[in-house]
């Protein structure tokens, strides 16, 4: 699968991007947000099968202080997830030309989608994939990512994370100070789902450390619009990593459902005067 690479200049940042599959001109977009620790590479090779199954334009993107864009300032904002919706997302999506769009996020990126959708009147977004969202905090959760903060500080997780971040430091601490800050604890942003108005599947591991069912459950009671479920048995917080054709098939029949109806010709029956 072809794919190209770049950056764009947004909201004060020098952001790295890379495309696969059809351009924006040709096809929708499925645009994916990564995780709290996650980059453009870490993705790996999964947005290329992506563009396969699905037939899709894929974009992927670095928030600023991951990967190869410039860094970002810390601490960050406890809302800076919600800063991400509001202030970035957009001008990414218009910077890219992007006319149709799945927002496609994993944790924090799930999240930041989420609230995107909730938040900001944008009608190019069809549908959402949320992989490992959190739309509150969880003490399971936010014990995880104490002991994460450990392995950093004595183990190898920073060398692991230098391969794929210019900053492992910024990338790091920013995604664990803000949710070990003691502020933390009472962040909810439950209410973005009760303005979702496109369909929405939502994946989630069944020994995922940093998410319970509950998150799924928020998605699943909350929301108006049609909500898909996908548990993967045994999945931890990267199901896409851990069962990737599961995932993947998932995500292409979803598209399919949705393109279906979009597409679906409905039949008005004449009335009778």
């Amino acid at each position: 699968m072809e794919w190209s690479a770049g950056r764009m200049a947004i909201a004060g940042h020098d952001l790295e991007y890379a495309c696969w599959g059809p351009p924006p001109v040709q096809a929708p977009t499925l645009v994916m947000l990564h995780e709290g620790l996650g980059s453009v590479g870490l993705w790996r090779e999964w947005p290329a099968a992506l563009a396969q199954a699905t037939g899709m334009g894929v974009l992927a993107y670095s928030r600023a202080g991951y990967g190869r864009s410039s860094a970002a300032a810390l601490p960050r904002p406890l809302d800076y997830m919600t800063r991400e919706a509001v202030e970035v997302l957009g001008p990414v999506l218009n910077a890219a030309g992007v006319q149709s769009a799945v927002l496609l996020g994993h944790s924090d990126g799930a999240t930041i989608a989420g609230i995107y959708a909730g938040t900001v009147s944008d009608m190019r977004v069809r549908g959402l994939v949320l992989i490992a969202p959190h739309f509150f905090a969880e003490p399971e959760g936010l014990a995880a990512i104490r002991a994460a903060g450990e392995a950093y500080r004595t183990g190898d997780l920073k060398g692991r994370l230098a391969r794929h971040h210019d900053d492992p430091d910024v990338a790091f601490f920013g995604w664990h100070d803000a949710w070990t800050d003691p502020g933390f604890a009472d962040w909810n942003v439950g209410d973005a789902i009760d303005h979702w108005r496109v369909p929405s599947l939502v994946v989630q591991g069944t020994q995922d450390p940093y998410g319970t069912q509950a998150q799924v459950d928020e998605a699943h009671d909350r929301s108006y619009a049609p909500v898909e479920v996908c548990l993967v048995d045994g999945a931890g917080h990267a199901p896409h990593q851990d069962a990737a054709d599961t995932v993947t098939q998932a995500v292409a029949g979803f598209w399919d459902t949705l393109h279906s109806l979009e597409h679906s010709v409905v039949e008005i029956p004449d009335i009778p005067h």
